[in-house]
């Protein structure tokens, strides 16, 4: 084998990559609609050399390299789903779709995973069998893609000794490398209430029974979960991120809604949270003569990264960028993400990778949000790199 892949052996493509990243970004789908970014993939890929499945979890799809006689198997995978979020970049390669975009920088993902493939057809610099793993609906917070297709049997039929993700991180500097072993990612539930009082006339309050009042005492005393019930030393967030309620300002709703967000680390301080959130909710409604309906749904588990891969990880970007431009102990990110369930099923690892300053409006989920494509050929040039460390002859 030759000596394996450095950044520069990826900047002959790097005006490729970057072309394919933004013809990705003005055409974005929604989760479990992206059937056009899944045949452009599957073009691509089969005309580069793999064996290409599609249909997985609806529009997910894997592309298989094998070389040389080596048995190792590895996995990597990439996100495809956009975000329901209008664009206001201005930037000429802008979202062509209304109200869709880019927003997270799973077009970049992508992106750098192809350059990796294009570059490992190649020069097929390794020996055992490489699966690329294209997963729909990451961003949909339940019933995901990467659920899905774990259930579809995403690993029976495409075996993976480990498997690694990667996910741009703002904030950090362009091409630095952060993970961590262990819990990296939290576990991400969803609560729905549905506030029930009376509704009447605003001159009248005495008549009627406020749900919109009971659903703020709710609001107010979710504050006390996490500050009261739960030990300082574990990590948990509890965050009304919606709060709905009548049209006009002289009527009294019947009813309230609230959107919560749960965040936390440990299956017994999940457990926890669930059983407070849910007592508070009914007794606050109580004591205001209202009732509630709660719909309580768990979504992604924690992303726990395996030492081997996360190692792995480690020791491949070191040698790619150095020292200098690797975390190792990245601190633990209360976001959530679905490579969870692929994790649960094989051992594997996430790695971010920094996309410059996020002021302005550059954090993910962020309108004006874009990925750097100074990342393509670094992060392709990891991905080849990890691919040729790890699959060798054994």
């Amino acid at each position: 084998m030759t000596a394996r892949t450095t950044v520069a052996d990826l900047e002959d493509l790097k005006a490729e990559l970057t072309a394919l990243r933004r013809g990705l970004h003005q055409r974005p789908e929604l989760a479990f609609q992206e059937h056009d970014t899944s045949a452009r993939l599957a073009e691509l890929l089969s005309e580069w050399g793999y064996d290409v499945t599609t249909g997985l979890a609806g529009t997910g799809l894997v592309a298989t390299l094998r070389a040389g006689s080596g048995s190792r198997r590895l996995g990597l995978r990439a996100d495809m789903d956009a975000l329901p979020i209008a664009e206001t970049t201005g930037l000429p390669y802008a979202s062509q779709a209304e109200g869709r975009m880019h927003a997270c920088g799973h077009d970049g993902h992508m992106a750098m995973l192809l350059g990796a493939a294009r570059h490992l057809a190649r020069t097929r610099n390794f020996s055992g069998v490489l699966h690329l793993i294209f997963q729909p609906a990451e961003e949909r917070g339940f019933d995901s893609g990467a659920k899905r297709m774990v259930q579809e049997g995403l690993f029976k039929s495409f075996h993976c000794d480990m498997v690694l993700a990667m996910h741009n991180h703002p904030g950090a500097p362009v091409g630095q490398f952060l993970t961590r072993t262990g819990p990296f990612m939290a576990a991400g539930d969803r609560v729905f209430v549905k506030v029930i009082g009376n509704g009447g006339h605003a001159a009248r309050p005495h008549l009627a029974t406020d749900p919109v009042v009971a659903a703020a005492a709710i609001v107010m005393a979710l504050q006390t979960v996490v500050s009261r019930n739960i030990d300082p030393s574990q990590a948990a967030v509890v965050s009304v991120g919606r709060l709905r309620a009548g049209d006009a300002l002289n009527v009294i709703p019947g009813e309230a809604e609230i959107g919560i967000s749960v965040r936390s680390f440990s299956p017994q301080v999940r457990a926890r949270l669930r059983e407070r959130i849910v007592q508070v909710c009914r007794s606050t409604a109580d004591s205001h003569e209202a009732s509630v309906q709660i719909d309580y749904v768990e979504g992604y588990p924690v992303v726990d990264n395996a030492e081997a891969p996360t190692l792995l990880a480690l020791e491949v970007a070191r040698e790619l960028v150095g020292q200098e431009h690797v975390v190792g102990d990245m601190p633990a990110l209360m976001g959530s993400e679905d490579f969870a369930y692929m994790q649960q099923a094989v051992p594997g690892a996430l790695v971010r990778i920094g996309n410059g300053p996020a002021d302005g409006g550059r954090a993910l989920h962020n309108a004006n949000y874009d990925f750097n494509d100074d990342n393509l050929c670094v992060g392709a040039a990891f991905w080849s790199r990890l691919a040729e460390t790890y699959l060798r002859d054994a």
